[in-house]
């Protein structure tokens, strides 16, 4: 049964990792197309993260039913539970990343390109460098790495939102004339997407240091 169980727990924790790196992967693009508001980078990012929805659905099926055949005790139920709830942040973290790339590109290029450049993609690439840490993080069992990356993690969810507001800001002065509001409101809902994306990963940081380090959950 143990060995079962073993052989379920990598497949459900495998699963998890692919729509991670999609996501990593879906975001990465976002960056390139930022740079030249390019749609068909935009397009093919959303490429990386179709049918999130049926996989995380199909993922907690796995895990209640492992739950059911092996009834697992103290650390390995923390670290099923945990997966549990990481399949509702990665299908929050992919929604938010499709809404951005529709919000973002179908006003793209009539940003100012300086602050595409200079809010825009910085938080974009802070969000990416989250997401790919949180991937190490399922990866692992040291205690010593999963503590180092969830401190990147961090470090990017905070450059991510500090950045956000720096950039809310600089737009915020921009539409004082109230001239284009419409234009500044979809941009600033669209870059705060990409910031949610970067506290979803967070959010899944915080369970994994919980499923293997214990202790208690960190909300974000």
């Amino acid at each position: 049964m143990l060995k079962n169980y073993v052989e379920k727990l990598n497949e459900i924790r495998q699963s998890i990792t692919d729509i991670t790196d999609g996501l990593v992967k879906a975001n990465e693009l976002i960056v390139i197309a930022l740079d030249s508001c390019d749609d068909k980078h935009f397009n093919d990012a959303k490429s990386y993260i179709k049918n999130i929805g049926n996989k995380t659905n199909s993922i907690d099926n796995e895990i209640v039913k492992t739950l059911a055949l092996h009834s697992p005790e103290a650390r390995d139920l923390r670290v099923m539970v945990s997966y549990f709830k990481i399949t509702n942040e990665l299908l929050r973290a992919s929604t938010n990343t499709r809404t951005f790339i529709k919000g973002f590109s179908d006003i793209c290029k009539e940003v100012d390109m300086n602050t595409i450049k200079e809010y825009a993609i910085p938080m974009q690439k802070a969000t990416v460098q989250a997401l790919k840490s949180t991937s190490n993080m399922i990866n692992t069992d040291c205690r010593d790495e999963i503590q180092e990356y969830f401190n990147n993690v961090l470090i990017s969810e905070n450059k991510a939102d500090d950045l956000y507001d720096m950039v809310e800001e600089d737009i915020l002065k921009q539409a004082k004339d109230g001239n284009s509001f419409e234009k500044y409101h979809s941009m600033l809902h669209a870059l705060r997407k990409s910031a949610k994306i970067s506290d979803r990963a967070m959010s899944i940081a915080s369970l994994l240091l919980y499923a293997k380090n214990g202790g208690e959950i960190h909300q974000v």
